[in-house]
C-alpha cells in the first residue's frame, strides 16, 4: 500500500473548496484546488477511502500523466511513455473517452483512438503479448481531457458518479443531486442535536443527506466502485476502508430532522428513499403546505431547494411561497435559513437581505445559495 498515486476529486463549479475541506479531513495533505477539481497525492488506500467518504465530489480519478500535446504524434508517443502496466492488467478492459477544449487537437474521436492505440502498444510490449489484448478482465475507464493543448490522462476509480449513493429508488421532477444536497448541508453550522427542516423536501434528498452527515455515515457505504476489482489495490485496503466506515458511524446519535412537502406522492417517495438509505424512521416526513409550518423549537436550521418558478405559469405561485417563508421565519429569529434558488428577486420577496450568498450551479442552472444566520438562544 506504499505505492503513491495522484488523485483528482472532480467537483461541480462552486463546490471545489468544500471538496478540498473533505479531502483534508480524511487526513490527506498537499491538496491543490483547481477549477472543477481537487488534486492530491496519497498511497493507494486513499482510493477506497475517498470513494467511500467524499460527500460532495462527483468522481475520484487516478492521474496517469499530463503533458503538452499539439500533434497526434505528441499524443501517441507521450501516452505510450506512461506506466499503464502499473494500473491496467493484461486482460483489463479499458475503453477510452475524451473531451477537448480550446486545443489544437480538437477531434475527440481521433484523440480517443490514438490514446487507445498507444496504451495497447505499451501493454503488449510490457506483457509480451504478440497478437491482441483480451480485455475480458477488470474495467478501467480511461479519459483523455485536452485543455489549452495540455493533455490529462486519467482512469476513473468510481464507476457510476459518486452522487449515486444507491438509496434513490424514486425521484421528483427536478431532483437535486445528492452531492449538491450534501454541500448545502455542509455549508451550514448545523449540529446533529439541533432541529433541521426542509419544507420543500421533494423526494427527500437534503433531509437524507443531513441524516447521513448527522450520524457520520459514509455516503458510499451502500454501493460498489469500479476500482474494487483492480489488482494493484490490495483487498486489505478495501476491507479496512469499509471497516473504518462501519466503526465511524454513530448510529446512536438522535436526530431531529423533518422533511415536508405539499405533494403526498413525493412524501411516499422520500420515505422509501430514506428506508433504502438505511435510515428507517430517523427522519420525520409530513405532507404539509408551507403556510402550516410553525417551528416549535429554537436554534433550528431550515435548508431547502424550493421551486424556482422557471416556468412562467408557476412564477406567481412560487413568489407567493417565498413571501410566506419570509413572514413565517420573521417570527423565529433564532433559526438559520438557507435557500437555493435561481430567482434573482428572492431577497426582496423574502423581505430581508441575506447574511451571505454563494453562487452554485444546480445542474446547468445558475443559482444563488441565500444564507440567513439566526441569532442563537443559548
Amino acid at each position: 500500500m506504499d505505492q503513491q498515486v495522484t488523485l483528482i476529486a472532480t467537483a461541480a463549479m462552486g463546490l471545489e473548496a468544500i471538496v478540498s475541506k473533505e479531502v483534508k479531513e480524511l487526513g490527506y495533505e498537499n491538496v491543490q484546488v483547481e477549477n472543477g477539481r481537487v488534486v492530491f497525492t496519497a498511497d493507494v488506500s486513499a482510493i477506497p477511502r475517498a470513494n467511500l467518504w467524499l460527500r460532495t465530489a462527483d468522481r475520484v480519478k487516478l492521474l496517469v500523466g499530463k503533458f503538452k500535446a499539439v500533434t497526434f504524434d505528441d499524443l501517441f508517443e507521450k501516452t505510450k511513455a506512461l506506466p499503464w502496466e502499473n494500473f491496467i492488467t493484461e486482460d483489463g478492459e479499458f475503453p477510452v473517452v475524451g473531451k477537448s477544449v480550446k486545443s489544437k487537437l480538437y477531434s475527440v474521436p481521433d484523440c480517443q483512438s490514438i490514446v487507445k492505440k498507444a496504451i495497447v502498444e505499451r501493454l503488449k510490449k510490457k506483457y509480451g503479448v504478440a497478437s491482441w489484448l483480451k480485455e475480458t478482465g477488470a474495467f478501467y475507464r480511461v479519459e483523455i481531457a485536452l485543455h489549452k493543448d495540455e493533455a490529462l490522462l486519467t482512469i476513473d476509480t468510481s464507476g457510476s458518479g459518486l452522487h449515486k449513493r444507491g438509496y434513490r429508488v424514486g425521484q421528483g421532477e427536478a431532483p437535486l443531486k445528492e452531492t449538491l444536497a450534501a454541500a448545502l448541508v455542509q455549508v451550514t453550522n448545523w449540529h446533529p442535536d439541533e432541529p433541521f427542516v426542509d419544507p420543500f423536501c421533494g423526494s427527500g434528498t437534503i433531509a437524507i443527506e443531513a441524516a447521513l452527515i448527522g450520524q457520520n455515515i459514509a455516503p458510499g457505504f451502500n454501493r460498489e466502485f469500479a476500482s474494487e476489482d483492480w489488482s494493484f489495490i490490495p483487498q486489505k485496503a478495501w476491507d479496512e476502508a469499509f471497516q473504518e466506515a462501519e466503526d465511524c458511524a454513530n448510529y446512536d446519535q438522535p436526530l431531529n430532522i423533518t422533511g415536508s412537502d405539499i405533494d403526498p406522492d413525493l412524501i411516499d417517495i422520500a420515505k422509501n428513499n430514506a428506508m433504502e438509505a438505511g435510515l428507517g424512521d430517523l427522519v420525520t416526513w409530513k405532507q404539509m403546505q408551507l403556510r402550516d409550518f410553525k417551528p416549535k423549537q429554537e436554534n433550528g436550521y431550515l435548508v431547502s431547494n424550493p421551486p424556482y418558478g422557471e416556468r412562467m405559469g408557476e412564477r406567481p405561485e412560487v413568489e407567493e411561497m417565498y413571501r410566506d417563508l419570509g413572514v413565517i421565519m420573521r417570527d423565529h429569529p433564532s433559526w438559520s435559513v438557507y435557500v437555493l434558488t435561481s430567482h434573482e428577486g428572492f431577497e426582496k420577496l423574502y423581505g430581508k437581505e441575506a447574511t451571505k450568498k454563494r453562487k452554485l450551479f444546480n445542474g446547468f442552472i445558475k443559482t444563488d445559495y441565500y444564507q440567513y444566520f439566526g441569532k442563537k438562544i443559548r
